[in-house]
């Protein structure tokens, strides 16, 4: 058993899942918000399972079926029974969304800290139930904004 979850699990096996996954999100005609709520959950998770870096749950496999009926049932079988692609790679970081991301983080990293430790004592952040959501606002000027 062991043997067949590493052999169905190679890099090519998952990018080539990882492809049929957002080639059925395309044909839904679906944004990751639409997928989100028809899964319940939120629009970053919905966005880490089409890109294999989540688990999905038994009990979302019919949703997510439901929601990209062109994916075929193999593909949301092996979604359920492999294991995610959890990874980083440096060159991420010069991609300017990523990159705006990570310097948001650095600048107010030790004032996030200082909240997190004033509201819930001395301890870390957990980033296994991490709850994270995309979304935009207006800027003072009228512009339009992510948070």
């Amino acid at each position: 058993l062991l043997f067949a979850l590493l052999k169905s699990s190679s890099v090519t096996d998952r990018a080539d899942r990882v492809h049929r996954v957002m080639t059925a999100k395309s044909e839904a005609g679906i944004s990751y918000d639409e997928l989100a709520a028809k899964l319940g959950v939120t629009n970053t998770y919905a966005a880490q399972l089409v890109l294999g870096q989540a688990k999905l749950t038994p009990a979302t496999a019919p949703k997510l079926q439901e929601a990209l009926p062109s994916l075929a049932a193999s593909d949301i079988a092996d979604m359920v029974e492999s294991f995610p692609m959890r990874g980083f790679d440096d060159e991420i970081l010069k991609e300017p969304h990523v990159y705006r991301t990570y310097e948001a983080i650095t600048h107010y990293g030790e004032a996030i800290k200082s909240i997190i430790n004033e509201q819930c004592g001395d301890g870390i952040m957990s980033a296994i139930d991490f709850y994270c959501d995309v979304g935009t606002t207006t800027g003072k000027q009228g512009e339009k904004r992510v948070v």
